[in-house]
Parts: C-alpha cells; sequence; structure tokens
C-alpha cells in the first residue's frame, strides 16, 4: 500500500484527479473493453470531480468509453431529491463530461426489493468485467462506502442501517435536521471495493486523522472498515497534512521518502504509475 501525502486538500485533489486521467488514458478504453470505475459521494471527491471537469473541458480526458458504478445510494430518497446521491452525481460531474447515461449504474434506493436490487448491482458488476478502479472516501469512523464499524470485510452490496454518528455527521446537508436524514442506505460491500483491480482512498481533514492512523498504523480490523486495504495488491492512500496529525513522525516520513526515492534517485521514467519500478534501471554500469 502506498501513503501519497500533499499539503492540502487542493493538492490532494489535484494529485488524485491527474492520476485518474492517467490510468484512463493509459488504459485506451474503447467501446467493447470500457474503463470501469467505482465512485464515491461526500465532501472528499468534489475537488476531485472538478478537476477531471476541467481536464474534459480541456480536451485530455473523454468518458465516452468510461462506465460508472457509484457506492451507495440512501433508501427512500426520491431520485430528484437534491441530496439523493444520483442527484450529487450528475450536479458534481457526470452532466459536465461526455459519459453516456446507459454507462451510469446507481443503486436504486427506492426499489420494491432491496435485496434484488443489491444482488443485480453485483452482477451487473461482474457482467461489465470487473471494476478497474475504485475511487473511496471515508467516514470519521474509518468506514468505506456504507460499511459501517463492525461490517464484515468479506460483504458484498446489501441494505445496510447508518450508524448514528453517520446520521448526525450527514445532518448538515438536511438543514441540520437529523430526522430528514435516511436512517437506511444500500451500499457495496467491503470485499466488492476489495475485488477492484485497484483502489484509491481519499482522506483529507484532520477529523479523520484516527481513521488514517488506524488504517496505516494498525492491523486489520472490521470496526475500521478502511483498514481492509492493507490486503489489497494494489491501493493507494491520498491524504493530507492535517489528515496526518495521528501518525507516528516515522510513519510520515517513511512514506515521503519513499515517494523522494522514487522521483529523484530512480527516476519517474522507471515507474509505473502504481508506484512499482518497470524497464531496466542502470546502476553499477550494467543494465537490470
Amino acid at each position: 500500500m502506498r501513503l501519497i501525502i500533499r499539503d492540502d486538500t487542493e493538492q490532494v485533489a489535484e494529485y488524485m484527479a491527474s492520476y485518474i486521467r492517467a490510468r484512463i488514458n493509459q488504459f485506451a478504453p474503447t467501446a467493447d473493453r470500457p474503463f470501469v470505475m467505482g465512485l464515491p459521494t461526500g465532501s472528499s471527491p468534489v475537488p476531485v470531480y472538478r478537476k477531471l471537469v476541467e481536464y474534459h473541458r480541456a480536451g485530455t480526458l473523454s468518458f465516452k468509453h468510461v462506465v460508472t458504478f457509484n457506492m451507495d445510494e440512501y433508501v427512500g430518497l426520491p431520485r430528484d431529491h437534491p441530496e439523493s446521491y444520483h442527484s450529487f452525481m450528475w450536479h458534481h460531474l457526470f452532466r459536465h463530461v461526455d459519459i453516456p447515461p446507459s454507462q451510469v449504474n446507481i443503486l436504486d434506493g427506492n426499489a420494491k426489493d432491496l435485496n434484488q436490487e443489491c444482488q443485480a448491482y453485483e452482477e451487473k458488476i461482474k457482467a461489465a468485467g470487473g471494476i478497474e478502479f475504485f475511487l473511496g472516501g471515508i467516514g470519521p469512523d474509518g468506514h468505506i462506502a456504507f460499511n459501517e464499524p463492525g461490517s464484515s470485510l468479506a460483504s458484498r452490496t446489501r441494505p445496510k442501517t447508518l450508524a448514528y454518528e453517520t446520521i448526525l455527521a450527514n445532518a448538515r446537508f438536511f438543514g441540520g435536521d437529523i430526522s430528514k436524514v435516511p436512517k437506511l442506505a444500500l451500499t457495496v460491500g467491503v470485499g466488492t471495493v476489495m475485488d477492484a483491480r485497484e483502489v484509491a482512498v481519499i482522506i483529507t481533514g484532520q477529523h479523520k486523522a484516527i481513521a488514517l492512523a488506524k488504517c496505516i498504523e494498525e492491523g486489520v480490523n472490521h470496526m475500521w472498515t478502511v483498514s481492509a486495504i492493507q490486503t489489497h495488491p494494489s491501493a493507494v492512500v491520498v491524504c493530507d497534512e492535517d489528515a496526518t496529525a495521528e501518525l507516528h513522525v516515522k510513519t510520515v516520513k517513511y512514506f515521503k521518502s519513499i515517494e523522494k526515492v522514487h522521483e529523484e534517485l530512480v527516476g519517474k521514467e522507471n515507474m509505473d504509475l502504481q508506484g512499482r519500478v518497470h524497464g531496466s534501471i542502470r546502476r553499477g554500469g550494467y543494465e537490470e
């Protein structure tokens, strides 16, 4: 797992959006071989989506052959409600880029059979060839998607009762009225996220510092579901300096030094997007 630390949320967004653009363009998707993405909602990805829209308008990024699967959706909230995740995604990203609506997948929180809706979602992901790149954010309690503390790390897409802390945190989107916040959501499972070929998580703000520390410095724990990414073969966490407040100094220095070695000593030309060494590296007069 890699940890990329940037000064502030704007730099985090710039790094993450640039990385997504590079991944999509390197993949060179086509109609028969689309780039399949998992996407989050919430405050953390908004600056990333803003950057992606800028790239699209500049002509350096197309979503024409991108297929998306959103992480979650509230149960019982009308699709056109301003706080539904369907509305969120179209407001912040989809209506500003060239993605065909038929390639956008968002769970239906008003389905007659919620369990069937979740099962069908898993089948749709499989039919699309699996998720190539899953972008996620987390809550202060370390939950990814709506996989609240205590969720199984093998969980799949399902209906989920929201924790009181999550409901309280989301009340700000409903005029501060906790009674208006949905108490149930549909969410991809931790196992669904971990099935992606690559997982990236954005963690910003001092209020998420404990969650980052639990994710990076402690073991895998279902009480901090984001910690499951420790087991993923291709995972990256991108955070700002504020979020590192609870990390040990040596941890921060270590990950910063690794990035410095990659950039200054190994050389970006010898690294792939995932931070792995590729090609031949000249050392001691020999090609290796």
